[in-house]
């Protein structure tokens, strides 16, 4: 997903570097204002998809009582290509993470990903820079949800993948860790694209973990869990093809997956569909506030959601014809979602049209712009974004108007990288 950009800026080598050239955040005191390793024990159950070492990464600010927990996206896989970092909705960080994985051009960006757990960002002030700064790397392909180690031979029997979909033991061991070392008072957890769909289905794991002696907040970007009855017809719900899948091969139903562990004790949450975490959790916790955002044509996730499962798009013979598919698909999906959170008084969203880049994926990445619904007064998510962090009135928006967001210039944050793509001969 928003990894098919980032491994493209990684082919560049210092590439997305030489675009925020000066915005990396010196060490003022050892501990504090710099990305330290924190690698979990192999007692934990935790390992990325090799079965190497699971690592994340901490940013302590100097007297912070505050926290942010950014959940990362970037693709995953269900058979063995995909495992192995093979196309364009793979898998992220197939060969694991290294301990320099924040001061390279990884997933993250060097730390510059997202403004949430950028310091001295001049692209956009968000009050998370001030805060202590978790970032969770995504490399078991399972979205942080997974519990099961499966072996794929599909490409080449006789050199399987083992791969270990072990996000949820990731998440606990983490989650415990931050809950016994930072002391939380106020916590957001986000995440973008994968890292939304691990935000919110892990929330329950973080948030009771970590403790927060005041509010908590669930920002989502881009990872939406869709309603999909498994008994359902998938001409009626897209997405039932592919939470079969992940449910299968993740391990989710399994005895210690993540449905029995966590989410079956959410008041509300119905076993046999995935899509009514976003109420169980609304319920769960009436004090939190719970915020989505997505784009309504949104090109990547839509494909990652329905492109390897829809007979139609697989028949398609390019791209011109499937998107139109795919996309109609994904607004079935997003109406029906938008539907089923109205009734709870502590949820919100956000769902702009278009921006152009990334396939229109990812409202939280890089910078703000082009990621406003001007037909209610919103130029950006920032005020979306503050809203549910104090606590006003819930915004709940979805654009309507088509055409303004196709001409809408980017920020100087996407220009800029979007002009040192081009000169390596790349593009978003």
């Amino acid at each position: 997903m928003i990894g098919r950009l980032l491994n493209r800026v990684r082919v560049a080598g210092l590439a997305l570097g030489l675009v925020v050239a000066g915005l990396w955040p010196t060490a003022v005191q050892a501990g504090y204002y710099q990305w330290d390793a924190v690698t979990l024990q192999v007692v934990t159950g935790a390992s990325c998809g090799n079965g190497t070492p699971y690592r994340f990464f901490v940013n302590r600010a100097w007297r912070a009582k505050d926290t942010v927990v950014v959940l990362e996206g970037g693709g995953a896989c269900w058979d063995q290509a995909s495992c192995e970092g093979t196309g364009p909705l793979s898998a992220s960080n197939p060969e694991g993470i290294d301990t320099d994985y924040m001061r390279s051009s990884s997933n993250a960006a060097f730390g510059l990903i997202t403004p949430f757990i950028s310091r001295l960002n001049v692209l956009e002030r968000v009050r998370t820079q001030g805060w202590n700064m978790v970032y969770l790397p995504n490399c078991t392909g399972d979205a942080h949800t997974g519990n099961q180690v499966q072996v794929y031979d599909d490409a080449r029997p006789n050199t399987p993948r083992v791969q270990h979909h072990r996000g949820q033991a990731n998440l606990r061991a983490a989650a415990a860790w931050i809950g016994a070392s930072l002391r939380t008072r106020e916590l957001l957890i986000t995440g973008f694209s994968a890292g939304a769909v691990g935000a919110t289905a892990g929330y329950p794991i973080l948030r009771d973990a970590i403790a927060p002696s005041g509010k908590s907040t669930l920002l989502a970007d881009s990872g939406p869990l869709f309603s999909a009855p498994r008994r359902a017809d998938p001409a009626a719900y897209p997405s039932l093809p592919l939470h079969q899948r992940i449910r299968d091969v993740w391990g989710l139903d399994a005895p210690e997956g993540l449905l029995a562990t966590s989410l079956n004790a959410l008041p509300g949450f119905n076993n046999d569909d995935l899509g009514s975490l976003p109420g169980a959790l609304a319920l769960r916790y009436p004090q939190d506030r719970f915020a989505y955002m997505s784009f309504i044509r949104d090109e990547t996730f839509s494909a990652f959601s329905y492109a390897k499962f829809d007979p139609y798009a697989l028949a398609a013979v390019d791209e011109s014809s499937r998107l139109p598919l795919l996309l109609a698909s994904w607004e079935r999906d997003l109406s029906r979602w938008v539907d089923s959170m109205q009734p709870y008084g502590n949820v919100s969203w956000h769902l702009p049209y278009f921006r152009n880049f990334a396939g229109s994926h990812c409202l939280s990445v890089v910078d703000f712009s082009g990621t406003g619904i001007e037909e209610v007064g919103l130029g950006s998510i920032q005020p979306f974004i503050d809203n549910a962090l104090d606590r006003g009135e819930p915004l709940r928006h979805v654009e309507t108007d088509r055409l303004s967001d196709l001409v809408r210039p980017l920020g100087d944050g996407l220009r800029r990288l979007l002009g040192v793509l081009r000169l390596f001969g790349l593009d978003a």
